[in-house]
């Protein structure tokens, strides 16, 4: 039986901890290089679509790195194109990238992407993840918390497609909804989870789905990056 506390063996773990963290680095860096070479590359009558999907990736790769005052720049950019193209979904992802940069106006960024998430049918596991950092970043005790999660959950059910990757998301939307069960008001029994679920309405579409506008609202403030009555008239009535 291998002795855990031998602290050769934790010498050991440290080790092959650092080596993989370094390689990845280097993996991201050497990306880096390249994106920014096919970047240099293109043509001038390149479309501004071809151009942002390579600042979102760059800007991706720089926000792991943890080089976030450079990610910015270019992943705001890529936001800004994808929501003049209707690209709703990329613009989401790029939102994503803006708030784990940490910069100043990441929580506005956070609250664009999940009303993006929400408000047009993408790729749900992108929602599921914008929606996961309202979770991660409020105190325990926050109603908002569990608002997201309830749509993450009603999220995954609606749009998912079926198969494993649906049961996977919709497992994850779940374990989410049960973390925060725990946590705001220390729910262990399915029955207590039962009645929490009633007691904040969270079994209720409208009601839930309502409240989050206004936790959206809490993060972007007035800081929007574009009129929502606008993309909201752009959605076509069928």
């Amino acid at each position: 039986m291998v002795n855990i506390f031998d602290p050769n063996k934790l010498d050991d773990l440290a080790a092959d901890s650092v080596q993989k963290q370094l390689g990845e680095q280097a993996h991201l860096e050497g990306l880096l290089v390249e994106l920014k070479d096919k970047l240099a590359k293109l043509p001038e009558d390149a479309s501004p679509m071809a151009r942002a999907e390579i600042q979102l990736e760059m800007g991706r790769s720089l926000q792991v790195l943890e080089r976030g005052s450079e990610a910015w720049p270019l992943a705001h950019a890529a936001f800004t194109t994808f929501i003049n193209d209707h690209a709703w979904e990329l613009a989401a992802d790029a939102c994503d990238v803006l708030y784990q940069t940490g910069e100043d106006q990441a929580l506005p960024a956070l609250g664009q992407g999940i009303w993006l998430g929400v408000t047009f049918p993408i790729d749900p596991e992108i929602s599921v993840h914008l929606l996961s950092h309202v979770i991660d970043d409020t105190p325990d005790d926050s109603d908002g918390a569990a608002v997201a999660a309830a749509t993450a959950c009603f999220l995954a059910d609606i749009r998912a497609p079926e198969g494993p990757e649906r049961e996977r998301l919709t497992f994850f939307a779940q374990q989410l909804l049960g973390k925060v069960a725990r946590r705001h008001s220390q729910i262990e029994t399915q029955d207590q989870f039962n009645f929490w679920i009633e007691r904040l309405e969270l079994n209720d579409p409208d009601k839930f789905l309502a409240r989050l506008r206004n936790v959206v609202d809490v993060l972007v403030q007035d800081d929007w990056w574009f009129d929502r009555d606008a993309l909201q008239a752009s959605i076509p009535a069928n």
